[in-house]
């Protein structure tokens, strides 16, 4: 499977968090970050993962697992400038990459390997993005290595989008569970309320 890469772009500020950093939330009693790699890892996938700078407590959530750590300084810039680096620098090879957002704690192993495994049953390499139950699109999102050029002339902080758009003709929506491709926690409120649906 180290011919597709997990790309978990964690290099931004958590700057709706009032001071927390929410990839080092706790969840199942590890960072949310830490987590996110461990799933990651689970496909048998390579896993890159961007990060502000080396020193980061970021870094040290994800100590002794197997991943790539992508230093970010323009991390700034937004979105972008971590699907630039960790693009840029990914193994060569690879006949794709997944965008796996840091933020994200209802997706599941099997969540991503549905789209690899989608990738897998193509005779051409398409787009595939994951959508909740409903179709409403979400993440994560994998790209075939023919759009690498353009993840990395990404600019701003709209991510991938534009990249998408342009190549909205062979798009493949791979349905997930309920809202697991939707439900991202980048707030305080966003994280008591998925915490309380959790115990409910």
């Amino acid at each position: 499977m180290q011919d597709i890469a997990i790309l978990i772009p964690a290099a931004g500020a958590s700057s709706r968090m009032l001071g927390k950093d929410k990839l080092l939330e706790p969840v199942d009693g590890v960072p949310l970050l830490r987590r996110q790699a461990d799933r990651a890892l689970a496909t048998g996938c390579h896993v890159t993962v961007t990060v502000p700078d080396h020193e980061h407590a970021r870094c040290a959530a994800l100590s002794g697992l197997p991943v790539q750590l992508v230093a970010v300084p323009d991390a700034g810039e937004g979105m972008s400038a971590s699907l630039r680096r960790g693009v840029a620098l990914l193994p060569k090879g690879l006949k794709a990459v997944m965008i796996l957002p840091g933020d994200m704690p209802d997706l599941e192993p099997e969540d991503l390997m549905r789209l690899v495994t989608g990738f897998r049953a193509v005779p051409h390499p398409m787009l595939h993005q994951a959508t909740a139950a409903d179709g409403t699109p979400g993440h994560p999102v994998l790209f075939p290595a023919d759009c690498f050029y353009a993840l990395t002339r990404l600019t701003g902080d709209q991510g991938a989008r534009d990249v998408l758009r342009a190549n909205k003709h062979r798009l493949v929506q791979v349905p997930l569970e309920d809202n697991r491709a939707l439900v991202d926690l980048d707030t305080p409120e966003a994280w008591a309320s998925w915490r309380a649906a959790a115990v409910a």
